[in-house]
């Protein structure tokens, strides 16, 4: 008797006795139609939350903080601070860095979060790297709370400065990039399944 298959879960029916699995909702395709499914190296099947992603898949929060991590470099390199007193100069990110050291690791976790956030090819291993991807988020953002919480202040002479927009924009994506880490791997019951004749389905 010919069968027809979930293409997600595999259940198998009769034949005219469902058109949708009513598991996943999915629409039921004939079994000899169907690819044989993704199995582990025990033989037990790969669920799809740990099936192999493209590696130029950046959905699911991969691709922002990827981006937010570029952009974080690049900003460490911008102006941070205007000093007007006792001399006009302008400070970069790096720069203040060579002067106190600490302030390398803002630019550190930047660096760490693009490899560590794009090497994951799985949705189970985005999600997996939540808490690494948050923590090194807000290290940038830590570092600028600290500058505001105890600013510079001169002795004899006194010192007066600005923080220019790299400075603030660097608060900004900390904080942002910090929402998408928590973010990042997306929901489980709302994800693509890329097998046989189903792409573009999602599990209900």
């Amino acid at each position: 008797m010919s069968l027809v298959a979930c293409p997600f879960c595999r259940e198998m029916f009769e034949r005219g006795e469902a058109t949708l699995c009513p598991v996943c909702g999915m629409e039921l395709r004939p079994l000899e139609k169907l690819p044989p499914p993704l199995r582990d190296h025990d033989g037990i099947p790969t669920m799809p939350e740990h099936e192999a992603l493209p590696w130029t898949y950046l959905g699911r929060q991969k691709g922002v903080l990827g981006l937010f991590g570029l952009c974080g470099m690049g900003l460490f390199f911008l102006p941070w601070i205007h000093v007007t007193l006792p001399d006009a100069y302008i400070l970069s990110g790096f720069d203040l860095a060579r002067i106190r050291g600490w302030q390398f690791g803002a630019f550190v976790a930047w660096m760490v979060l693009v490899p560590t956030i794009l090497s994951r090819r799985s949705i189970a291993k985005m999600r997996g790297a939540r808490v690494v991807a948050a923590f090194l988020s807000a290290i940038p953002g830590l570092t600028v709370g600290i500058f505001l919480a105890f600013p510079q202040k001169g002795g004899l002479v006194p010192v007066r400065f600005e923080y220019e927009w790299a400075f603030w924009a660097t608060l900004a994506l900390s904080l942002a990039s910090l929402v998408a880490a928590f973010r990042l791997g997306g929901r489980l019951d709302d994800m693509p399944v890329t097998r046989g004749t189903s792409v573009g389905q999602h599990v209900h």
